[in-house]
């Protein structure tokens, strides 16, 4: 790994109270990766961006098939489960501010242009990657990351998936058919290289 530029930015990827055990939605690891998030936040709170999955607000609402998706889940829309299902995990909520929060409907932070356009008025070229899930919202980050150009980096132990096989693939798939779009390090390893 090079040196990683004090300007790079850590997108934080939905570390929120709904997928927290026991819930519908619960990701086991979400716990358990917790104190590596904390390490990169706490390095750099004004360069990290936490992401926010916001779900419908009641069920049936949504483009298209998400529509349908929100009559699956609709223990899971804001009328059932409550807004503060939807906050930051209580560890992450008092680096905001100076860390930002970036809403978003759907799996990708990319989708309205507006994250990255807010990137780039910044002159941000490095992107360093955590969160959940491994398998979905973390992997949209990703491919928009690498479809937009930035430097990207996944913290391979900083992100979870509901299952060993589903994070075992994401790390399989970045470290061999996506290895010179992005860079997998260990927490440990991204912190000494973002000095």
């Amino acid at each position: 790994m090079t040196p990683i530029s004090t300007r790079a930015v850590h997108i934080c990827v939905d570390m929120q109270m709904m997928f927290l055990p026991p819930g519908p939605w619960a990701v086991e690891w979400l716990p358990a990766i917790l104190p590596k998030v904390l390490s990169l936040v706490d390095g750099r709170p004004g360069r990290t961006i936490f992401t926010r999955f916001i779900t419908a607000r009641r069920p049936g609402e949504g483009q298209g098939h998400w529509r349908q998706y929100y009559e699956r889940w609709s223990q899971m829309t804001i009328e059932c489960a409550g807004p503060g299902s939807l906050e930051l995990l209580p560890e992450l909520r008092d680096f905001v501010p100076p860390a930002r929060v970036f809403d978003k409907p759907v799996y990708s932070p990319w989708l309205t242009g507006e994250l990255h356009r807010s990137l780039q008025a910044e002159g941000v070229t490095e992107l360093i990657v955590s969160g959940g899930e491994a398998d979905m919202c973390v992997l949209a980050t990703l491919l928009g990351a690498i479809d937009f150009g930035y430097r990207t980096i996944l913290v391979e132990d900083a992100i979870c998936s509901t299952s060993d096989e589903a994070y075992e693939n994401i790390l399989k798939l970045f470290t061999t058919r996506y290895s010179h779009h992005v860079e997998v390090a260990a927490a440990e390893e991204v912190l000494d290289f973002w000095r």
